[in-house]
């Protein structure tokens, strides 16, 4: 019979903004220099007659979701786009009426089909990965969830249980999650506040003897002013993956300057996590590596909380990167090669201990595999896509409602605070900060929170 606050799509519409990065960020082997953002406002009406609208944005990460070796950057960023606006458009036809998680459940079937039409009518050269397919979709799912929750004037983390879910998570997730729903792994007020995970690039200077050119924007411009200005006690290192000394030379002189500028606040404990973007060949470089750190500054390597994909994300096509020695030294999170409950359950076959969610793979994906990494024991971090604005606020979101999440990463601030100016005046504390933490308790607002 359905339920009284069960919602039906009424019109989904898209536009995209486009930002210039103020320094570019380099990742993977790759330098970008810009960002196009996909708008997505939805409209619903639920079963007993209530409308509302709901928005959803997040920047079109193609170098990152698509690292294509035939297709170029502008290519790749065209098809996303497209298959952006065909997700829009079955959206829009879709006739279903349910709770958001199961229309965009049902949508998800869609993407694939709609991603070949964009290859053969764009004459591409590869098919669109799943991981991008993810991203394109990921602000329509976004609004689609904020449309439910301003509808019903209520915050849609506290619409994740039975009384507005017509199927638990074993519908989802497999027979041993039956009876459960998501509210058994969310909270139902956001954290009050969480410490930020600042990015510090391959590219970024760490001490003023490393600017070549000052920006002179205003903003900090190497690790030492970041730390200073925000009170940064968490760090996440870009890593080669491919230059192991570069790699080791990297994270101790990030822990020297760390220490001098920690020193001179009087702070005595931060911490980092280490992304090799996928670029190590196997295990053993991870293993070398933690050792070499670990014998250059072992204050270093005490600060490592955990490591993101070392190794390749076709997990399948890559059996013999089996993470189990060096998740026995740190977490080892999944990050590129999650896409799918399959994907977190072949993760554990090869020994990742951690799960990295993202708001760009989409908020219905987010929370199922939140739901599984808590369910497993796995360690949770919550990671970012350089989102500014609303895209960094839906990521934030997430991050204070699942409870085994400790931080937040966010680098808009670094690279495009442009987009981030009007969210800004409206909440400060989330992109103004001084003592290294955000003040997440304002995420508590109707539909996602903001």
């Amino acid at each position: 019979m359905g339920k009284s606050t069960d919602i039906r799509v009424l019109e989904v519409t898209a536009d995209t903004e486009q930002f210039d990065y103020r320094v570019p960020i380099k990742f993977g082997g790759r330098v970008l220099a810009d960002v196009t953002l996909l708008h997505v406002t939805a409209n619903v009406e639920t079963r007993d007659g209530r409308r509302g609208a709901g928005f959803g944005s997040m920047p079109m990460g193609n170098v990152w979701a698509w690292p294509s070796g035939a297709l170029a950057a502008d290519r790749t960023l065209a098809a996303m786009i497209e298959l952006a606006r065909r997700i829009t458009r079955a959206a829009n036809d879709y006739e279903g009426v349910g709770h958001p998680l199961e229309i965009t459940y049902d949508l998800a079937g869609l993407y694939a089909p709609a991603a070949d039409e964009v290859v053969r009518e764009l004459g591409l050269e590869e098919p669109v990965p799943r991981l991008a397919q993810l991203v394109a979709a990921s602000p329509v799912e976004a609004a689609i969830h904020d449309a439910y929750g301003k509808t019903l004037g209520q915050n849609a983390y506290n619409l994740l249980g039975e009384p507005y879910m017509s199927r638990d998570l074993g519908y989802y997730l497999g027979d041993e999650f039956a009876g459960e729903y998501l509210d058994r792994y969310t909270l139902r007020e956001p954290k009050p506040q969480m410490p930020l995970y600042h990015l510090v690039g391959a590219l970024d200077p760490l001490a003023a003897g490393d600017v070549a050119r000052r920006v002179d924007d205003g903003l900090p411009e190497t690790l030492a002013e970041w730390i200073a200005a925000d009170g940064l006690t968490h760090m996440k290192i870009k890593l080669a993956g491919d230059d192991l000394p570069w790699d080791v030379d990297r994270v101790t002189s990030v822990e020297r300057v760390a220490a001098e500028t920690q020193a001179a606040r009087g702070c005595h404990e931060w911490f980092y996590s280490a992304d090799f973007n996928e670029k190590c060949e196997n295990v053993e470089y991870v293993l070398e590596f933690l050792a070499k750190v670990g014998e250059r500054s072992a204050p270093a390597l005490q600060r490592l909380q955990y490591i993101e994909q070392p190794t390749h994300r076709d997990l399948r096509a890559n059996p013999e990167n089996r993470m189990h020695a060096a998740a026995g030294i740190k977490p080892v999170v999944i990050d590129e090669s999650l896409v799918d409950f399959d994907s977190l359950l072949l993760s554990r076959e090869l020994g990742y201990s951690g799960v990295a969610l993202k708001a760009c793979k989409g908020h219905s994906e987010a929370l199922l595999m939140g739901a599984a990494a808590q369910k497993y024991g796995m360690f949770l971090c919550v990671q970012d896509l350089t989102c500014p604005g609303a895209s960094f606020l839906h990521s934030a979101s997430l991050a204070a409602r699942i409870p085994t999440v400790a931080a937040i990463e966010g680098n808009g601030r670094q690279y495009c605070p442009a987009a981030n100016a009007a969210w800004a005046e409206r909440f400060p504390s989330m992109f103004h900060i001084t003592d290294g933490t955000l003040g997440t308790a304002v995420l508590n607002g109707p539909g996602l929170g903001f």
